[in-house]
């Protein structure tokens, strides 16, 4: 269950709670706590695949948004010096 609602201390960088989700899914799964593997290895094995996809998705979402704002001014410039 997703525990990105409840409260905790702020963390300021982009899709802090999924990342947090996801490094407790890791950090519980059989693959860490009996196997003693690192939380990487078990992440390459596809352990708390869901939340890696999540993940995945919202850092893609903070690009794509910074890169149609970066077009955006790049053609404000582009068009205002030309007209």
């Amino acid at each position: 269950m997703p525990k990105y609602y409840e409260e905790k201390e702020e963390d300021g960088r982009a899709c802090a709670g999924v990342r947090e989700d996801l490094i407790q899914c890791l950090l519980e799964t059989p693959c860490v706590i009996q196997e003693g593997k690192n939380p990487r290895q078990c992440l390459k094995e596809g352990h708390c695949r869901s939340l890696q996809v999540s993940f995945f998705e919202c850092k893609r979402s903070m690009v794509s948004d910074c890169f149609d704002c970066f077009l955006v001014f790049v053609a404000n410039v582009f068009f205002s010096e030309r007209f």
